[in-house]
């Protein structure tokens, strides 16, 4: 699988808000979060007009100041309590699993890559019976908040001879496509998940509005 990446399109998905469409679960569990920090919530518009990476910044956009380190780290435990609440109410977005079987029976290669954590991850994809179709999954090692280039670096090294400059990132948020010209890779970015279209818009790479519509993208630009 991996030698035929050397010569094909090489596809990596973002999980949650691409392929998982857990969007509103996100939003509410942020909003639970700031319910118990006596915050006020906020909309779906709102979420994704305002959202970025690193999160602490995306908390300090609404708050108008930086959370303390002890805030962030309360916050932060609970939105993960309430989003695994919620998570079990997602599923996946519309058409994956027959897009993720018509690449790879085109022999085409592809892995997940996702700042949820690995140990939750995992499994998670497991659950959803989607696992097969990937080469590799990783989540998220360590602290929670940051940005997802350095995960980009390391899930290329572990994916071996799979070259970033004929693989596509997928994903719903303009940090993967940060990450993606971090390792030499292109990237499509896809309306349904975290950000605005104005703001994916902004980064310079095509934007689309259904998963179907990124893979014929990515196809189109992969090298």
């Amino acid at each position: 699988m991996a030698n035929r990446g050397k010569h094909r399109t090489h596809l990596v998905w973002d999980w949650n808000g691409t392929l998982l469409d857990d969007i509103d679960a996100v939003v509410g569990a942020t909003n639970a979060a700031f319910a118990e920090a006596g915050l006020a919530p906020i909309t779906l518009e709102r979420y994704r007009e305002t959202y970025c990476v690193p999160i602490p910044r995306f908390y300090e956009r609404l708050l108008g100041r930086l959370p303390s380190d002890a805030e962030w780290e309360r916050m932060d435990g609970i939105f993960h309590r309430h989003y695994t609440e919620r998570r079990a109410a997602c599923g996946l977005t519309e058409g994956v699993e027959d897009l993720l079987g018509r690449w790879l029976r085109a022999g085409h290669s592809q892995s997940l890559l996702s700042m949820y954590g690995h140990d939750q991850l995992v499994p998670t994809v497991r659950e959803y019976g989607i696992e097969p179709h990937f080469v590799r999954v990783d989540g998220r090692t360590g602290p929670s908040g940051g940005s997802k280039a350095q995960h980009m670096e390391r899930h290329f090294a572990k994916l071996g001879d799979v070259d970033p400059g004929r693989s596509v990132v997928i994903g719903d948020a303009v940090d993967d496509a940060v990450a993606a010209a971090h390792v030499g890779a292109r990237a499509v970015l896809y309306t349904g998940g975290s950000h605005s279209r104005s703001s994916l818009e902004a980064v310079g790479v095509p934007v689309v509005d259904t998963l179907a519509e990124a893979v014929a993208v990515a196809e189109s630009i992969g090298g």
